[in-house]
């Protein structure tokens, strides 16, 4: 029987976070060549450290994406995201570029010749999860992990106030208490941010920052019991890739569900979507979305594996935690049906050959609301109907 009373703790880190800042400059680059060629295929990985960011990979897309304009992405990424500090600053970074063509024996086994359709971009094991204890039907943990650091951002960006004297480096914990298997209130929260006066310390930091915790939280989440840890250290000034060396892909739990649902290792940032360690994992989290929508279950996670250049996923897994309305087999055989889950399917159902993926790079690729352009196209849940009438 699963736990009913029980407390559960999700970490976020913000867009300044050393590795997270790799992340968006990977994802800077996978737009840049998608933008110029839609088919255009990427790993990219991007290492940055005091005032030196490395980017490097394998690419196969237009000439007419230079170095130089990578460059300029580069430090217009960086300047977004507020580092402007003398051991890391947009303008001054030492900025080395390292792409080189796509192996020919990768791009055999994934491109589509012949009767041949277009095979998966590598092998593994990808998840999807939804859960309705969120209206985005996200785990609450993570959700609001994201949303503290998200909102605070947000106010340090358009300098409302004292959060201007904060920084671009940040990481959240939040621990939600459960009772009867739903989130009810927080017991922990942890918040150490970076802020440019050196002369505020915990309590200064905190007072600046708990309106906006209290507002990102549900209304009376927050008691007199609750436990607040904000800048434990005592001071944070030296922040970034200058305290912390960064690396893409080192936040995968943060990326997608704060450790409430597994995850099939492979990093989403620098990738293009043949590669179905994104992909895939776009699609699972589409078709679990759309099944709590439905109100087939109250959680679902779906796991989903694949062979390098074979176009067909291997096998679908679906785990509906004993909230389920329908039989897992049977959904199962429904999910295959009602989406076309190769790599070519999943990309033309979910548009994902598109510079989208810059602003997937922080606050998590899950949760999000689809965006009119066609970001974060897999939080839809237009197949919740359909799903609902073939299972009826």
């Amino acid at each position: 029987m699963p736990r009913s009373n029980y407390l559960f703790t999700s970490e976020s880190v913000s867009e300044g976070h050393p590795d997270k800042v790799c992340d968006r400059i990977s994802d800077t680059v996978v737009d840049a060549y998608l933008a110029a060629m839609p088919e255009a295929r990427l790993g990219v990985e991007t290492l940055a450290t005091t005032n030196r960011i490395v980017i490097a990979g394998e690419v196969r897309g237009p000439d007419s994406v230079t170095f130089d304009h990578l460059t300029e992405l580069t430090r217009a990424a960086v300047k977004d995201i507020g580092y402007e500090q003398s051991g890391f600053h947009w303008k001054n970074n030492d900025i080395a570029i390292y792409l080189h063509a796509q192996s020919a024996d990768i791009a055999q086994g994934v491109d589509s010749s012949g009767n041949k359709d277009e095979g998966a971009g590598d092998q593994g094991i990808m998840f999807g999860y939804a859960s309705d204890e969120t209206p985005e039907l996200m785990p609450a943990p993570i959700y609001y992990a994201h949303k503290i650091l998200k909102d605070l951002a947000d106010a340090r960006k358009a300098r409302q106030g004292d959060a201007a004297k904060l920084g671009p480096d940040a990481k959240s914990q939040v621990t939600v208490r459960y009772e009867n298997g739903r989130p009810v209130g927080v017991t922990q929260i942890v918040l150490s941010t970076q802020h440019l006066d050196e002369s505020l310390d915990s309590a200064d930091v905190r007072a600046i920052v708990e309106p906006y915790i209290l507002a990102a939280l549900p209304q009376n989440w927050v008691s007199e019991e609750t436990a607040w840890h904000v800048n434990p250290t005592g001071k944070f000034v030296i922040g970034g890739p200058d305290g912390d060396a960064g690396l893409t892909g080192r936040k995968i739990i943060v990326d997608t569900y704060g450790g409430a649902a597994p995850h099939g290792g492979g990093a989403f940032s620098g990738k293009d979507p043949t590669k179905v360690d994104r992909s895939a994992a776009y699609a699972a989290r589409y078709l679990a979305k759309n099944v709590v929508a439905a109100g087939l279950a109250t959680r679902a996670t779906i796991q989903l594996a694949y062979a390098i250049g074979v176009a067909k996923p291997l096998s679908i897994y679906v785990d509906l935690h004993g909230t389920g309305q329908v039989d897992e087999a049977r959904l199962e055989d429904v999910l295959m049906n009602a989406f076309d889950l190769s790599p070519r399917g999943i990309r033309t159902k979910l548009g994902l050959n598109k510079p989208i993926y810059a602003r997937t790079s922080a606050y998590g690729h899950f949760g999000r609301a689809p965006e009119a352009d066609g970001g974060f196209s897999w939080e839809r849940t237009d197949l919740a109907d359909s799903l609902k009438s073939a299972l009826a």
